[in-house]
């Protein structure tokens, strides 16, 4: 089991080198998150919001479909791995910030962002109950967290974060778990944040809309 830092270190150092890569078409495993986007974008077209949060948000691909729908609001992307943000700042996107930081306790005031996205970063946080409660103090009333990422039935489960997980550690990834929806409801209750969708999709991916 490593420390949390060991985790961070190993994340950057895998991101690091995926940055160049990221958004062309040799992105090799990471262009499975571009079949996620979609589902991120009919969630926020239910969402009234001016002020978004991209967590985990990399070289900012998501920002950039948002941003070129509307550009008229204020995105947010945040990620642990300077190159990631280096690369996203080359895009010079209007009214865009990107900063580096850790999710897991996220750099901004209380009340600051009417919706959060978290796209398949959040199995990268060593302690995933302190990024719910990040997200609550720093979402506004009633603002929404709209998260993405993967789960499995037990069995499945267990052979991902007890197998799958700890040899993609050995070949230099920051992969550290995969939740039951069962755990992410007690995320989700121990933050005070309100589930409004919760539920296990296709390819082992799991969608979760909660308010505050």
């Amino acid at each position: 089991m490593k420390t949390a830092e060991q985790y961070k270190k190993l994340t950057i150092s895998e991101f690091t080198k995926a940055a160049e890569v990221y958004e062309t078409d040799h992105a090799g495993i990471y262009e499975m998150c571009k079949e996620d986007y979609p589902y991120i974008e009919e969630e926020l077209s239910h969402i009234k919001y001016h002020d978004l949060l991209d967590c985990g948000c990399g070289t900012g691909p998501m920002i950039s479909l948002l941003h070129e729908k509307d550009s008229s609001k204020h995105y947010v992307g945040l990620d642990l791995t300077p190159r990631m943000i280096e690369v996203a700042r080359s895009k010079k996107l209007a009214g865009t910030e990107w900063i580096v930081g850790d999710c897991e306790n996220l750099p901004f005031d209380d009340e600051s962002f009417d919706v959060i996205i978290c796209t398949n970063s959040f199995h990268h946080y060593p302690n995933p109950q302190k990024f719910f409660d990040s997200v609550k103090r720093v979402l506004r009333p009633d603002g929404r967290l709209v998260l993405q990422d993967y789960t499995a039935p037990k069995a499945i489960l267990w052979l991902m974060n007890h197998t799958e997980m700890p040899l993609a550690n050995l070949i230099g990834h920051g992969d550290v778990g995969a939740y039951s929806l069962t755990q992410m409801q007690e995320f989700c209750n121990k933050s005070g944040l309100q589930i409004e969708k919760l539920e296990a999709a296709k390819k082992f991916r799991m969608h979760l809309v909660a308010r505050k």
